[in-house]
């Protein structure tokens, strides 16, 4: 037993001689000695060192894009924008929800107008805030430029409300107009005297955004009809349409009645808002 492990020491670094010689005069070219351990080290070595450049090569280079595993330096960049983009997605879209469900509050009569413009305020002041207001500093022109602008378009509000909305309105009722429009009351609507179950119609193409049961207002639903314009209808007897339809103007959504404890009867309470704000309907709208 002790034999073996003497004659395999022996076999591996037994001295062999590797030759090179001329085919045609048989002529010595160069000739190294070399043994069965010297052969296995170098093997083992230069098989180590190969994986290693392999390893560094794709790593380091755009070849690993074709190991499976590996993302392209593109795929990696654009990935992360769509990340940025994300976050700023949810951030507007909670922005929206909130601004949403206080309208709808303000629509529904849970709270006033001068809540929700607080609230508004509070939702836009968090950007407003992140702004360094110190690192923008106009020029004294750019300044009076801008006090000018202001001053043009302080008491102009309507007229650029009907520019801006862009779309034909037609009539959801005919009748009387029997409350009109005061926003110093906080009667931000009008109410028009019709006969009870009277067809109530859709302004314009929208979706509808609310469509329920209000004990202070009756049936009561909501459009939204794009470029921040929403319409109100209150007071209905019958609702034709529930949440997340698709109206097309003129087509007709509730019936008309006196339904809540705010109504002195048989009347439609219409309501129209652009960009958060209550404006007259009688601006874009012929009731008679």
């Amino acid at each position: 037993m002790a034999k073996k492990p003497h004659k395999l020491k022996k076999r591996l670094t037994n001295k062999y001689r590797m030759v090179i010689l001329n085919e045609n005069t048989f002529e010595e070219r160069f000739s190294f000695k070399l043994s069965r351990l010297n052969v296995y080290v170098f093997g083992g070595v230069f098989a180590i060192v190969l994986i290693l450049l392999t390893i560094l090569f794709i790593a380091y280079t755009p070849l690993r894009e074709y190991i499976p595993g590996y993302s392209s330096t593109a795929l990696n960049r654009k990935a992360s924008n769509l990340k940025f983009e994300l976050d700023s997605l949810k951030e507007v879209s909670m922005v929206n929800n909130s601004k949403l469900a206080a309208m709808v509050a303000v629509l529904k009569g849970d709270e006033s107008v001068t809540k929700y413009n607080d609230n508004i305020d509070s939702i836009l002041k968090v950007n407003h805030d992140s702004i360094q207001l110190h690192k923008l500093k106009a020029s004294k022109a750019d300044s009076l430029f801008r006090i000018q602008v202001e001053q043009k378009d302080q008491f102009n509000i309507n007229n650029n409300t009907h520019q801006k909305i862009g779309i034909v309105i037609f009539a959801p009722v005919n009748g009387t107009i029997t409350n009109p429009f005061n926003s110093k009351n906080e009667h931000f609507a009008v109410d028009i005297a019709v006969k009870k179950n009277t067809p109530i119609k859709s302004i314009a193409d929208g979706t509808v955004i609310f469509s329920e049961w209000s004990v202070d207002t009756g049936y009561v639903i909501i459009i939204d009809h794009g470029n921040n314009l929403l319409s109100v209808y209150k007071h209905n007897a019958q609702l034709f349409k529930k949440q997340g339809d698709l109206v097309k103007s003129g087509e007709i959504i509730a019936s008309a009645g006196s339904g809540g404890k705010f109504s002195t009867g048989t009347h439609l309470h219409f309501e129209l808002w652009y960009n958060g704000y209550p404006v007259n309907p009688t601006n874009f709208i012929d009731f008679e």
